[in-house]
């Protein structure tokens, strides 16, 4: 009879025991799974730019290559969280955004010493980007995942380490500032004399704006895209040609 009062006696510690137990466990698994859900702030990618971009979009691959080690430390975090359902969209595109230019970089100073990124055997389509325990190319981050978000002004941000791709923001981008940084790198692309020649009944434009039509008419025609900034007003009927693409490296 004793031992089955001291049972009875235990039974509520044993279970107030497994109740905090299981309170612990499940604190700590929330709060697991919430740093798992917080976006890249991407700071080592905007040290490396600030250190090895000009303001002009001039990429110094010698000195990106002595910084190889920050590089793969920032490639390795974009590879331990990938964008999830709980992330902004603002998140996700930054994150995608940032990724096309730093693997892009890691391609060339892999590739050194090169002209043009178009020496190097099939640059977009190659699959040697990690992330996660996915394989991914280039092309497919660009096309099946940035260009399905539906946001033309992703043409001017991503870059392709050549002379007539629009400038390597010498920044990274983010969720809070995405806005603000994507409507400055269309504005300046498309008022940079060099990339596009625009007067008010002819303009002369880059190549991106007929590979990518579809992306830029969606709410209208090129030209109607190409008002919101330039700051040339272009008549809609203006004479239209596009120009030679130069694939020199940016450097």
């Amino acid at each position: 009879m004793k031992k089955y009062l001291i049972i009875l006696i235990l039974l509520p510690m044993i279970s107030c025991g497994k109740n905090k137990e299981q309170v612990k466990l499940t604190s700590t698994s929330t709060v697991s799974e919430k740093v798992l859900d917080e976006a890249t702030d991407h700071n080592k990618w905007n040290a490396l730019l600030q250190k090895n971009v000009s303001k002009d979009g001039t990429v110094n691959y010698k000195a990106f290559q002595k910084d190889g080690k920050e590089l793969q430390s920032y490639l390795d975090e974009l590879s331990a969280r990938v964008p999830n359902r709980s992330w902004s969209r603002n998140a996700t595109l930054a994150y995608w955004i940032n990724t096309y230019n730093a693997f892009t970089v890691k391609l060339i100073l892999d590739n050194m010493p090169i002209k043009s990124i178009k020496e190097i055997n099939n640059p977009w389509g190659k699959k040697f980007i990690s992330l996660a325990n996915k394989k991914y190319s280039l092309e497919e981050i660009e096309h099946e995942i940035l260009r399905k978000m539906d946001e033309p002004r992703i043409h001017f941000a991503i870059n392709c380490a050549s002379f007539s791709c629009p400038n390597l923001l010498n920044s990274a981008y983010t969720e809070t500032k995405l806005e603000q940084q994507l409507n400055t790198v269309a504005k300046s692309f498309i008022n940079d004399k060099s990339k596009n020649s625009i007067t008010a009944n002819k303009i002369e434009i880059s190549k991106i704006f007929d590979w990518f039509a579809g992306d830029f008419k969606k709410e209208g025609s090129v030209i109607s895209f190409l008002n919101q900034y330039s700051s040339i007003k272009i008549n809609p009927k203006a004479k239209l040609n596009y120009k030679d693409y130069n694939w020199s490296l940016n450097d």
